[in-house]
């Protein structure tokens, strides 16, 4: 269940922390604009807003059928908007998992063009692409690699609904670990 939207039309998702909402474009007969992004739009997010700000943008495209995920960052929020294309996405709330918690808080969804996701850290995320898929991302850390963490997409412990049993995934999908063994790495053990 949503929240009604805050004044910049954010609705707060199930998972704490996590944000959807819809880029309003204003059209005529060349075609049509909308802004993706104002950092005011994310500042007051609650209960963590976005520190130090969004560092860097990033363009990703996916073909029908493929599966990215489920990646998670410790210290990196990301904000998705999606361009182009009809994802199923799936949030899986990990922070609790490292304090017990079993199993894992999981929220799943259809997006469309014009949807805009908050997703803060701890909060692994996916998205199966329904059909051809384009994601304007920005992120709070520039990229170095080294927050760049995952598990299994089709991890029992998340039981995760995706739409195809058989999706086309990259190398570093295929051999991620299990949410378990993620988890233990997270915590040190």
């Amino acid at each position: 269940m949503t929240e009604a939207p805050d004044a910049h039309g954010w609705s707060a998702l199930t998972l704490p922390g996590a944000w959807r909402r819809r880029v309003t474009f204003h059209a005529d007969g060349r075609g049509a604009f909308g802004e993706l992004w104002r950092d005011e739009w994310t500042a007051d997010l609650p209960p963590v807003g976005v520190q130090p700000g969004m560092r860097q943008a990033n363009l990703s495209r996916s073909d029908a059928r493929v599966l990215r995920g489920l990646h998670v960052h410790r210290r990196q929020a990301d904000l998705w908007v999606i361009v182009d294309g009809h994802p199923f996405v799936a949030l899986v709330d990990v922070r609790p998992v490292l304090t017990g918690a079993r199993p894992p808080a999981v929220e799943t969804l259809d997006a469309g063009p014009g949807d805009t996701l908050y997703l803060p850290a701890g909060v692994a995320h996916g998205f199966y692409a329904r059909d051809p898929i384009t994601l304007v991302y920005l992120v709070t850390n520039v990229y170095d690699g080294t927050d760049e963490l995952g598990f299994a997409w089709d991890d029992p412990d998340a039981a995760v609904p995706w739409p195809d049993r058989a999706p086309i995934l990259s190398g570093r999908d295929t051999s991620a670990p299990p949410l378990r063994e993620l988890v233990d790495r997270l915590r040190g053990g």
